[in-house]
C-alpha cells in the first residue's frame, strides 16, 4: 500500500479539506505541526516517512479565485526529488510544456464537460485521472465515467464527501471499479480513517490512497506506515 499524503492549498496556506465544501474550508490544525505554512507541513509529513509522491489540490485554481503558481512551482523546485500530483482544475496539454519534470498533472472530471472531455486524448496518458463524486453523484463530463480509452493507467476514485469525515472509504464503489478494469491503477482518495482502512481497501484490490486527516491527527502513525 503506498500512501500519498494531501496538501489542499487555499489563499496561501494548507486547509483542512471537509465534504467538498470548500467555502468553509479552514487553515489546518495538525498534531504534526504548528503551522498552516505548506513547507512546514511538507516537513512534518517528512517526519513520518520519505514520501517520494504528494498530492496538492489548488482550490483558488479549482474554484477560479486565482491560483497558487508561483508557491507550487517553488514547492517542486525545493523538493525535486518529490512527484508532485496537482489539481488545478481544467487544463490543456499545452501548459504541459511549463511543467517542472516533478509535476504530474490531476485531471479531475468535476472540471471537463461533455465539450471539452475530448481533450484529455491531448495528454497522451501523462496525466493523473480523477473521477470525482458527491453525494454519490458523477461530477463534470458523466461519459469519462465509462470511457476508458480517455483513461492513463492511474485514476483517483474521489468521493468529496467523505473527504474529512469518519465514514470511511468508499469501499463497494473502489471495490466496483477494480473488478470492472482490472488492468487499471484505482486510488482511493475521501474517508481513510486508520491502517485498517488501508488493509481493507488492500484486500479490495487498491494499493494507493490518499491521506490527509488520519496523517495530521495520528491515526496513522509513523509506525503504521512503515508497516505498509
Amino acid at each position: 500500500m503506498k500512501i500519498i499524503p494531501v496538501i489542499d492549498l487555499k489563499n496561501g496556506v494548507v486547509v483542512h479539506a471537509q465534504q467538498g465544501q470548500r467555502d468553509h474550508y479552514q487553515p489546518i490544525q495538525s498534531s504534526l505541526c504548528q503551522s498552516s505554512n505548506i513547507y512546514q507541513v511538507i516537513r512534518a509529513f517528512l517526519s513520518l516517512y520519505a514520501f517520494d509522491v504528494f498530492y496538492i489540490a489548488d482550490l483558488d485554481a479549482l474554484t477560479g479565485q486565482g491560483d497558487h503558481d508561483n508557491t507550487i512551482n517553488a514547492v517542486l523546485r525545493c523538493y525535486p526529488k518529490i512527484m508532485f500530483w496537482v489539481d488545478q482544475g481544467y487544463r490543456l496539454s499545452s501548459h504541459r510544456t511549463n511543467y517542472l519534470s516533478n509535476y504530474m498533472p490531476v485531471l479531475g472530471s468535476e472540471s471537463y464537460c461533455e465539450n471539452t472531455v475530448m481533450q484529455l486524448k491531448n495528454f497522451k496518458g501523462s496525466f493523473v485521472l480523477s473521477l470525482d463524486y458527491k453525494n454519490n453523484e458523477m461530477l463534470g463530463a458523466k461519459s469519462l465515467f465509462n470511457n476508458s480509452a480517455l483513461w492513463p493507467n492511474d485514476i483517483i476514485i474521489m468521493t468529496l464527501d467523505q473527504v474529512g469525515n469518519t465514514k470511511g472509504p468508499d469501499f463497494d464503489k473502489l471495490r466496483q471499479f477494480c473488478q470492472q478494469y482490472p488492468d487499471k491503477n484505482f486510488i482511493a482518495a475521501g474517508g481513510v480513517r486508520d491502517a485498517e482502512d488501508l488493509i481493507s481497501l488492500q484486500n479490495g484490490g487498491i494499493n494507493q490512497a490518499l491521506v490527509a486527516s488520519a496523517l495530521h491527527s495520528g491515526a496513522l502513525s509513523a509506525a503504521d506506515i512503515a508497516d505498509f
